[in-house]
């Protein structure tokens, strides 16, 4: 991977003053990035041809992201969302429901396939692999933990959680074949991941009224 293509997120500068911020870029580059990606793999991009894509010009992405996994980080955020995890007080409810939105917009973006690469390209970029932990990754976490931590004081869950592992094991399967591709993302891989999760980590008092409840 050349510097000069891959690049470093903190060599980006301001734009020259005066110069007025076009706004249309970040959504024209994140539609650049998905409509290449449905047809050439990740390692393929490069930040010349997601400007031309885009109508743009290199020193322009590099302006607004620094480097071409920066414009892909835009682009996952942007595409894949951070919508949090709806805490109602039904935890199965809401951990289907959030689980689903990622699922979902898995399913119908080619963006997945940037995932294995990027990854890698974040190691060398601390700064934008923290935007992208902090941004992207934390920023749905959070949400889930805060479900399961009500359901704790409920006591719809065990006390005594091992919370950070039970978060891993949500999101687990779908990043799995995500990056790996051996099964589908299908429609019913959310409900599947968090009653299988929460056959283990649930209450006898809650397994007993949820295996009560009509279907």
């Amino acid at each position: 991977m050349k510097q000069t293509e891959r690049g470093d997120a903190s060599a980006s500068s301001p734009p020259p003053p005066g110069r007025p911020r076009d706004t249309t870029i970040d959504a024209r580059a994140t539609a650049a990035v998905v409509e290449m990606l449905a047809t050439v793999p990740y390692s393929a991009l490069t930040l010349e041809g997601v400007a031309a894509a885009a109508g743009t010009s290199k020193p322009a992405l590099r302006r607004r992201w620094g480097s071409l996994p920066g414009v892909v980080v835009h682009t996952l955020i942007s595409v894949l969302g951070t919508t949090p995890t709806p805490d109602t007080g039904c935890v199965h409810c809401d951990l289907i429901t959030g689980i689903s939105t990622l699922a979902d917009a898995f399913q119908g973006s080619p963006i997945t396939r940037a995932l294995p690469g990027l990854v890698s390209d974040l190691e060398a970029d601390p700064a934008l692999r923290e935007v992208f932990r902090r941004d992207y990754f934390e920023a749905r976490r959070a949400t889930s933990r805060a479900v399961l931590e009500h359901a704790v004081e409920r006591g719809d869950i065990q006390g005594g959680l091992d919370m950070e592992l039970t978060l891993d094991l949500l999101a687990a399967p779908l990043y799995y074949r995500a990056f790996f591709g051996h099964q589908p993302i299908d429609d019913g891989l959310a409900e599947r991941t968090v009653l299988s999760v929460l056959n283990g980590v649930a209450s006898v008092d809650w397994q007993r009224h949820h295996r009560a409840r009509p279907a």
